[in-house]
């Protein structure tokens, strides 16, 4: 399903987002949407295997809590960056007046050029510092839906990183 929307979205707009499509935007939420349930339900399973004491091998606990982990990471940056002020194609026609982050560089004319607009590697940043110290870091979550969004990934990232480290540690014991 995802390899589908995702050449879906390509055939659509194989270039750089330049304007709002709705079928776009749609399919992209899809995508975004279906990876978060994937990896959700990887993440159930190995908390339930975790729970039942079924894994024995600390370096395999490890590699899938590390890379649920690290889909978790690049989820996330997909919602910051399908969602902050109405998406990409919004954002590139900047018919959106507030931001729902606020990056340093949009904060002071000293930091950047007037221009300077947030790409998909500044979301990752964003996601992935999130995700390791449980906390925003230099981005800061505006509205609502972004302080939600960035509370479940770093209460995702603590839970998970909690128990993939203290099952591993009772293992290599």
């Amino acid at each position: 399903m995802e390899v589908i929307l995702l050449a879906g979205l390509l055939l659509k707009n194989p270039l750089r987002i330049s304007k709002h499509l709705p079928s776009i935007r749609i399919w992209g939420l899809l995508l975004v949407g279906l990876m978060m349930l994937s990896n959700t339900a990887s993440a159930l399973k190995l908390i339930d295997s975790i729970v039942s004491r079924s894994v024995t091998d600390a370096g395999s606990l490890l590699l899938s809590g590390g890379s649920i982990w690290l889909t978790n990471v690049v989820v996330f940056a997909l919602w910051y960056w399908e969602l902050d002020r109405g998406g990409p194609g919004k954002r590139a026609q900047a018919t959106h007046l507030y931001p729902d982050f606020i990056f340093p560089q949009m904060s002071d004319p000293l930091y950047a050029p007037k221009s300077w607009r947030p790409n998909f590697f500044d979301y990752l940043y964003t996601s992935f510092t999130n995700a390791s110290a449980f906390s925003p870091t230099d981005v800061m979550p505006l509205t609502r839906w972004a302080k939600v969004l960035m509370l479940l990934q770093s209460m995702t990232a603590l839970l998970m990183v909690g128990l993939v480290i203290a099952r591993a540690v009772n293992i290599l014991r």
